[in-house]
């Protein structure tokens, strides 16, 4: 059994389910904005982001975990290996941000606009396509 390649994997497929909720909490910060602007109800999507919050931390766990074994298995170095730690670092402290602003909704409030969250939405996005391409070309 080649536990690399399995490692590798599950490790894909782990960083892969924690962008999905990195992605996607953001835009439950805008429907929560706008919907309370609008006079709604958004109770549900309070429980919605603190749900998806605790999926997204659990994935976000394993695809560290693998990612550490990944790296101790193969022993791989380089300088592009350190800059996508420092990358995967900014998308901790992402994760971290999106923590605050989940529990802000649980307290019925967040303090920016709809449009500031859609905009906060693509810096996971950026730092992912960072990661990519430092993953797949190591340029250095």
């Amino acid at each position: 059994m080649d536990w690399y390649g399995w490692s590798k994997t599950f490790h894909i497929i782990f960083m892969m389910a924690w962008m999905a909720g990195l992605f996607y909490l953001p835009r439950i910060f805008v429907h929560f904005v706008e919907g309370k602007a609008a006079g709604e109800d958004v109770n549900r999507l309070a429980i919605m982001a603190k749900k998806l919050y605790g999926f997204m931390t659990i994935m976000m766990m394993i695809a560290i975990g693998t990612g550490i074994w990944v790296w101790v298995v193969s022993g791989l170095n380089g300088g592009w290996l350190h800059v996508k730690i420092l990358f995967v670092v900014l998308l901790l402290v992402y994760h971290l941000w999106t923590k605050r602003r989940m529990k802000e909704m649980q307290e019925g409030y967040l303090n920016h606009s709809g449009v500031y969250y859609r905009w906060a939405n693509e810096i996971p996005l950026v730092l992912a396509i960072v990661i990519v391409v430092l993953v797949v070309l190591k340029p250095f």
